[in-house]
């Protein structure tokens, strides 16, 4: 069923265990305070904290669709963290990280999903691939699928390469949010998407305009850098409210794509 409980946990990062060099976020996995493990994304990487926001906007409305997720936390660095770190880019990282990060709890002897091993059904593939057009997300690809298996069920992982739009504003919700999704024809689960018009019907019914405003709003202040054209958090999180709330409005758009895109991969 669903998940629509709103609010993350906070945990705060007691050692870090090992460093994960995959892509442009450098995330880490850490153990924290409640005993438990978790790979954490970085607000200091690189690639900012919007990485983070798609993070928390896409594995958030993942989870509310019933689609499992590793349980998403705000990470908390205390400015003394890793002052013993040899690694001088770990080290800047950390420091330009105070505050609050993002986590995945860690699944212990999981493996990477293969569409050439497991079988995915028609519904579940089409409800990936409606979320992944939904969130613009490049990468879940044959070549990176971002999606595990873990106690014999898939887990969807990584979402820092979704809204990419928001690396320029310029006016979202009526430039992007209307736009078909090209990139879904390289869709790891395309193939295997036979239901996408009943995932539309499904995925539009539970996403409703107060389900996306309790997600958003979860969205810290200290990641939203005011910048053109908001001049608040509060507008910059009306923002990808309002790109969200037309791009589901208009579905039928990115729906269309990927069938058309299905049937030509098949």
């Amino acid at each position: 069923m669903p998940d629509n409980t709103p609010g993350l946990r906070t945990i705060n990062i007691d050692r870090y265990v090992l460093p994960l060099r995959e892509g442009g976020s450098l995330p880490g996995l850490v153990e924290a305070d409640d005993h438990d493990k978790y790979v954490i994304k970085f607000r200091g990487a690189a690639q900012g904290p919007k990485v983070l926001i798609s993070e928390l906007i896409g594995g958030e409305i993942a989870r509310t669709l019933g689609l499992n997720v590793p349980e998403i936390v705000f990470a908390k660095l205390d400015s003394t963290f890793g002052r013993t770190e040899s690694d001088q880019e770990l080290q800047d990282q950390f420091r330009a990280s105070e505050g609050l990060n993002l986590g995945l709890r860690y699944l212990p002897g999981c493996n990477t999903f293969d569409p050439t091993v497991t079988n995915i059904n028609g519904m579940l593939a089409s409800q990936i691939v409606w979320l992944d057009c939904l969130m613009t997300n490049i990468d879940r690809t044959v070549r990176n699928t971002n999606m595990l298996i873990w106690n014999k069920c898939l887990w969807l992982i990584d979402h820092g390469a979704s809204l990419y739009f928001h690396f320029n504003w310029v006016n979202p919700a009526k430039q992007y949010a209307i736009q078909p999704f090209g990139y879904v024809a390289k869709h790891v689960l395309l193939p295997s998407a036979s239901r996408l018009k009943a995932a539309d019907s499904y995925c539009t019914a539970i996403l409703t305009k107060d389900v996306i405003h309790n997600i958003v709003t979860q969205i810290p202040d200290d990641w939203l850098a005011i910048e053109a054209p908001f001049n608040s958090t509060d507008d910059y999180r009306r923002g990808y409210e309002e790109f969200l709330l037309t791009r589901i409005a208009n579905s039928a758009i990115f729906v269309k794509e990927a069938i058309h895109a299905r049937k030509k991969a098949i």
